[in-house]
């Protein structure tokens, strides 16, 4: 699970590493107006939280950290996965299974739902390839080669071939 979830987070560092920080900050793209670098630092803010409450094994995915240097420089960005990275390498296989409380705010208040860890990573996960998701429209619109092809891809979702007319 570590494998596949650092495989797609080095999809963001590799991304950052090919763009300037004008481009990572850049809020102009409809409808959002929202930056690759807010995008980032939200898929990441989620993963802090997980990290933030596995010792009182409480999560709050509504108690982000917001940190907006991470929004705004791809040094801070890759500084900020790389830590993530980092805490994600330190778990152990017994980790995975501890119990924990997820508390996030559904749109009409929060809710409270029991998870195991390893159950709160892949929802990190899976949140995260979303965001790479809209994160690759906004670099498109800003005139951006993707550095890789499966960035924002779901690995379930069938990729359509493109057809040369």
């Amino acid at each position: 699970m570590i494998d596949a979830i650092e495989k797609n987070l080095n999809r963001g560092i590799k991304l950052l590493n090919s763009i300037t920080d004008e481009q990572y900050s850049n809020t102009s793209t409809p409808p959002y107006f929202s930056s690759i670098g807010s995008h980032m630092r939200h898929i990441l803010d989620v993963f802090s939280c997980i990290f933030n409450g596995m010792e009182s094994k409480k999560v709050d995915f509504s108690a982000r950290e917001r940190n907006p240097l991470a929004e705004q420089t791809t040094a801070a960005g890759i500084e900020y996965f790389n830590t993530i990275i980092q805490k994600l390498h330190q778990l152990s296989d017994d980790d995975y299974e501890m119990m924990i409380s997820v508390t996030d705010d559904l749109g009409t208040g929060k809710v409270t739902a029991n998870y195991t860890l390893a159950s709160a990573l892949i929802q990190a996960h899976s949140h995260a390839i979303h965001h790479f998701a809209t994160i690759g429209f906004i670099v498109n619109r800003l005139g951006v080669e993707l550095p890789d092809e499966d960035f924002g891809y779901n690995p379930t979702t069938p990729k359509k071939e493109l057809v040369n007319s």
